[in-house]
């Protein structure tokens, strides 16, 4: 006799086809690990065929696996648009996400693509600004949901969840990095980032000017891949055409960035819980042992 597939476990195993583990996939499912596995040996029994195959101290999808991962996607979606048809105001879920410009189109893209194939039903609207601006707009509710620099949040509090090291960047092609005075590409004054590299330059005693100010991550990649300019960015935002410049090139090393989620106080909703795991567990690189809270 077959059996009937359960959405929940459906919705579990594309969080980690999507996610790439079992761990992350609970953060972004809120269940333990072990309520993970446990729903995937259960799925397994109801498919009647191995979904994982173990690969070393990782478990990868099996063939059926990858099969699999196509109909679940179907079925959640033709799950979340048969529960939005008999909901009461026939409206899907909305969040408003904040995401600062230099992480929007290297990180998010893939996050949020996995993210609304899990729930299809959650509509996300994205926008990109300063983090400063981002971290007013969740202090005036404008936005439910902002990834910022904790150094910009402004006394909102928020839940550190990435930590990568900044780098002096160059262009591959150019020499703006051997100048004399070197020529800075830098954010708007209330810019973390600018404050500290200029710190630094000062206490290694090397002279510069800031000859490029962007408020825009992609005016800062143009006035470096160009030659007009040197600037400092996260290891994630570091785009092909640059090289990293360190002590060997005059540059003194810089502190680790630390990345913030923030929420508004009205952002309590199950659709916004379900965002912030997802993004947690899709981006976040520190350990719920280390975590910290962003009061900057």
């Amino acid at each position: 006799m077959s059996h009937a597939l359960d959405i929940d476990q459906l919705r579990t195993f594309l969080a980690i086809a999507e996610l790439g583990s079992f761990t992350k996939a609970g953060e972004a499912v809120h269940k333990t690990q072990s309520a993970v596995s446990m729903q995937m040996r259960r799925l397994e029994e109801r498919v009647g065929q191995p979904i994982f195959i173990k690969d070393g101290r990782q478990s990868r999808l099996t063939e059926d696996g990858l099969r699999l991962v196509e109909f679940a996607r179907r079925m959640i979606l033709l799950n979340d648009e048969t529960l939005s048809a008999f909901n009461g105001d026939k409206e899907v879920g909305h969040v408003k996400l904040g995401v600062p410009d230099d992480y929007a189109d290297r990180l998010l893209p893939q996050v949020l693509a996995a993210f609304n194939r899990l729930n299809p039903s959650i509509e996300v609207q994205v926008e990109c600004s300063s983090s400063a601006k981002l971290t007013e707009a969740i202090r005036e509710g404008q936005l439910d949901v902002a990834i910022t620099t904790s150094g910009d949040t402004l006394n909102v509090r928020g839940e550190i969840i990435r930590r990568e090291p900044l780098y002096w960047v160059t262009s591959t092609e150019h020499c703006a990095h051997t100048q004399e005075v070197v020529r800075l590409a830098l954010g708007p004054a209330s810019c973390s980032w600018r404050r500290l590299s200029m710190d630094a330059l000062d206490r290694a005693g090397r002279r510069y000017r800031v000859s490029y100010t962007s408020a825009s991550a992609a005016g800062l990649v143009g006035a470096v891949q160009t030659g007009l300019a040197v600037t400092v960015f996260p290891e994630s935002a570091i785009r092909d055409g640059m090289r990293i410049l360190d002590e060997r090139d005059g540059f003194p090393s810089l502190p680790f960035c630390d990345i913030a989620l923030l929420r508004s106080d009205d952002a309590r909703e199950v659709m916004h819980d379900t965002l912030c795991n997802h993004l947690i567990a899709a981006i976040g690189n520190v350990g719920n042992g280390v975590a910290q809270m962003a009061a900057e």
